[in-house]
């Protein structure tokens, strides 16, 4: 298998690992006395939905509603599927997620609501708090990502603004509650993940506050508070984490390892600025490409995470998968023996229709009109990849444990 290949597969066993057709089925609950309603939001919430669904007695009563990302709905019986804006939230959004708070309030004891939560349910369950509107919560949602500010911060920020993420939706109804998770976040904590809908959540308005007062963002109106630990509403309540960025990372492990390649897994929590992480990793295939330390050659050096970019062009085309290998590339400048992937596992890297990129030892010598170096400052790494023809395009994977990234070296 010649490495574009293997690279390709073993980002394909990383998603697949986290299919939500596959990881659901064994962990549907069982039947309460009452009804069923199935709630969610993120990327793979419709193929979550399609999963319960399928597995579900067909006798026994359920129904439900779930917010996606526009083109990543699926065609469902009984669980209602709808698509909204991400990553910056829309109306389609706040009128689902008012939905979706309304029909928690109406249920009783014992009755069941289940969560199907993925990552993209914090600009996908997009109901603000009273006192904020949904201008305004856009607002301060763009400029946040903007400034390349870090997914627990953003979260801290939304969780104020909310009022149903902060774990106010389990606090909301006096049904058992159980939260089926798929983890876009390092740590895989599930406050973080779509904001924690049916989380206690340990942070404060006053958090909130010094998080925009860090990046000079002025604040769309009052904060509100969010339920705490140790609230009783989460005493009937279960979070259960079912996929993670490192069981990804596993899976991928083992195609390398079937090639007569020694992955080596350097973690699935690598944050920091895509450009500037990228530095870090090019210094490591040096070691081993030069002096075998401190892996001996052939070695795929296995990566996950969720790493930032501070957009510095307004016209900037690409996403932090795609600056990362850009960045790589310039880096290793033209390094013999040494290929790599970097591609989001939901399909989307940013704002363009890719996953991610490819890079070769050749890729900057095959495009010689191309200047990397003024690309990846003006944010252009799409630019650069796509003239290359070395796009990583899958289309919604409908699910999502945040970035994969791997660096072949032969």
């Amino acid at each position: 298998m010649n490495p574009r290949e293997l690279l390709l597969a073993s980002y394909r066993a990383a998603v697949a690992a986290a299919d939500p057709l596959q990881i659901v089925p064994p962990h549907l609950p069982a039947l309460p006395r009452g009804g069923t309603l199935v709630v969610g939001a993120g990327k793979g919430a419709a193929s979550m939905a399609l999963a319960f669904e399928r597995h579900w007695p067909p006798n026994a009563p359920l129904e439900g509603i779930v917010i996606t990302r526009y083109a990543h709905g699926l065609p469902t019986g009984r669980i209602k599927v709808v698509e909204a804006g991400h990553p910056v939230p829309d109306a389609a959004g706040e009128a689902a997620a008012r939905e979706i708070l309304a029909r928690a309030r109406e249920l009783g004891a014992d009755d069941l609501l289940v969560a199907l939560i993925s990552g993209g349910g914090s600009s996908l369950l997009a109901l603000p708090a009273e006192g904020i509107t949904m201008a305004g919560l856009k607002k301060v949602t763009q400029e946040l990502l903007r400034c390349g500010a870090p997914i627990q911060e953003i979260n801290t920020v939304r969780k104020h603004l909310s009022a149903i993420q902060g774990g106010r939706l389990a606090a909301a109804t006096r049904a058992r509650v159980l939260a089926l998770i798929v983890s876009d976040v390092t740590g895989d904590d599930p406050t973080h993940i779509a904001s924690g809908p049916c989380t206690p959540d340990p942070t404060t308005c006053a958090d909130a506050a010094a998080v925009l007062e860090k990046y000079a963002i002025a604040a769309p109106g009052p904060f509100a508070e969010t339920p705490k630990p140790g609230d009783a509403a989460f005493a009937r309540t279960e979070n259960r984490i079912i996929a993670t960025a490192h069981r990804s990372l596993e899976a991928a492990a083992e195609v390398f390892r079937a090639a007569g390649v020694t992955p080596a897994i350097l973690g699935d929590s690598i944050t920091g600025e895509a450009s500037e992480v990228a530095k870090v990793m090019a210094a490591l295939a040096r070691e081993v490409r030069s002096h075998a330390q401190p892996f001996k050659t052939p070695v795929a050096l296995i990566s996950g995470g969720e790493c930032t970019v501070t957009v510095r062009s307004p016209n900037g085309r690409g996403g932090r998968c795609a600056e990362f290998l850009l960045s790589l590339g310039i880096e290793l400048n033209g390094m013999k023996d040494v290929h790599a992937i970097a591609a989001d596992t939901d399909g989307i890297d940013g704002s363009e229709d890719n996953a991610g990129a490819l890079l070769a030892p050749d890729s900057l010598s095959r495009a010689p009109r191309l200047d990397a170096k003024k690309l990846l400052a003006a944010n252009d790494s799409y630019g650069f990849f796509s003239a290359l023809g070395d796009l990583v395009v899958t289309g919604p994977t409908r699910t999502n444990v945040n970035d994969y990234r791997a660096i072949l070296i032969a």
